[in-house]
């Protein structure tokens, strides 16, 4: 594990934050390497076991995605904000409602 500052002065909530990160990033990577794979192959056989393998990072992915909500400060927060909502995501940033109505200083409410 690499630390961008010094690990003796971490204490180990901030260590294990940072695994996660570190493990959600290696994550997201290989989602993209196996999905620009899948759709690069022309061979179906190999496609099936690329975006099988694809669709495992995702629930790694998101598995951690959820330990970050329940044990690093902000992710709750802004997923219970962001995620599942139909609404444009910038309306939301500016105060809109998560059902898509316009609202804050977004484009939308200078219309």
């Amino acid at each position: 594990m690499q630390f961008t500052e010094p690990a003796d002065i971490l204490d180990q909530k901030t260590a294990d934050e940072a695994r996660a990160l570190k493990s959600l990033m290696e994550e997201v990577e290989a989602i993209n390497y196996y999905n620009q794979r899948v759709a690069a192959t022309p061979n179906t056989e190999l496609k099936e076991l690329l975006a099988h393998n694809r669709n495992e990072e995702i629930e790694h992915a998101v598995m951690l995605i959820e330990w970050l909500r329940r044990n690093m400060e902000g992710w709750d927060k802004e997923l219970k904000t962001y995620l599942f909502t139909t609404a444009s995501l910038l309306d939301v940033e500016t105060g809109g409602g998560a059902d898509g109505t316009p609202g804050g200083l977004g484009i939308g409410s200078l219309k």
